[in-house]
């Protein structure tokens, strides 16, 4: 579908259920809101790390999406929804009309129970981080074990962070450039050093087919929390060592200034799933915690590019900075050893 068409869907379309729907726009979706249920719409694009370009493919990847995140949510993702056009009007569902795309459909969480709602308020407890500990630990001790992955790939992704040196120097300050080429210079080294250590990881099956994407904001803290949201579009980004797993989450919560949680969920898990043993396996989480903050610079650089107005771009860059910061903080643990 185009900008257009999803306009019209909004303004004039036909829903499963009568709604007065909002839209939230990605990069890569169009995610419609309705007063029970959500539709989440695939944008016909094609980038590097994904391809939504045809119908068909957009459809297997609906799919993809669905039962990839049953493995860790109940009752929350619904099925695959046809998009129809019918008598010049757009329609989620049905058996009538010629299908134009395909959305996925999910029941609406309250968001004040997402992760990242809760943590302004102080309302996450140790009950909830134990609990999302143990979902997690479970979850990596029974998905897949991947033997076969590029065991620099994490390296390549962390350099990409120098593609965006010129818009972060030009926008933020100076400084910038010279952080971004220390941890790329750090992270090369860090991984040739330790390639015996990654090589190990990758033959004792700590690299599985987990979430890909647990942060924050993707987490619905229900008694039996609900991880959402993992990446269906490339198997190379979900496929990942699990410390690089709860690597993210755990810079998430050191972003929100609550080290505590973080080093909190560690102990659960590490207790459960034991994950990271030695000195050498901590120093390697550390460096997944200084790429997933590089990550979050460089989406954050990416999306102040493509900003609507300044006060917008100000903030997205006022983000990637800190994110830089912060990789730059991990960093200086890799390189004090």
């Amino acid at each position: 579908m185009t900008k257009e068409q999803i306009n019209k869907l909004l303004t004039a379309g036909q829903f499963p259920e009568p709604c007065n729907p909002v839209l939230v726009e990605t990069h890569i979706s169009w995610v419609v809101i309705g007063d029970h249920y959500v539709y989440k719409i695939k944008k016909p694009v094609h980038y590097s790390f994904l391809d939504f370009s045809t119908l068909e493919k957009r459809k297997f990847y609906c799919e993809r999406e669905i039962a990839l995140n049953k493995r860790l949510t109940e009752d929350l993702y619904l099925g695959v929804q046809p998009v129809r056009l019918l008598s010049g009007g757009y329609i989620i569902g049905g058996e009538k009309g010629e299908i134009v795309d395909f959305s996925v459909e999910m029941r609406k969480i309250d968001n004040d129970l997402q992760m990242d709602v809760m943590l302004p308020k102080n309302s996450v407890t140790k009950d909830d981080i134990r609990r999302l500990a143990e979902k997690i630990a479970s979850f990596h001790k029974h998905t897949t074990i991947m033997y076969d992955k590029d065991l620099f790939d994490i390296q390549k992704k962390f350099n990409d962070l120098g593609s965006e040196k010129p818009i972060l120097i030009e926008s933020i300050n100076r400084s910038m450039g010279a952080v971004i080429d220390r941890a790329i210079k750090v992270s090369n080294e860090f991984t040739h050093k330790n390639i015996s250590l990654l090589t190990n990881r990758l033959n004792n099956g700590y690299v599985r087919d987990c979430h890909g994407d647990l942060h924050t904001r993707n987490i619905f803290l229900f008694p039996n929390p609900q991880p959402f949201d993992c990446i269906e579009f490339n198997d190379d980004y979900r496929q990942i060592d699990v410390l690089n797993e709860i690597a993210f989450l755990c810079m998430d919560l050191d972003a929100a200034g609550r080290q505590d949680l973080s080093d909190l969920f560690v102990k659960f898990y590490n207790d459960l799933f034991p994950a990271m043993r030695t000195a050498e396996e901590y120093q390697l989480f550390v460096y997944y915690k200084s790429y997933r903050a590089n990550i979050r610079a460089k989406v954050n650089s990416l999306r102040a590019r493509s900003a609507g107005n300044e006060t917008e771009k100000t903030d997205w860059l006022r983000q990637s900075e800190g994110y830089l910061k912060l990789m730059e903080q991990y960093i200086n643990l890799l390189n004090s050893e």
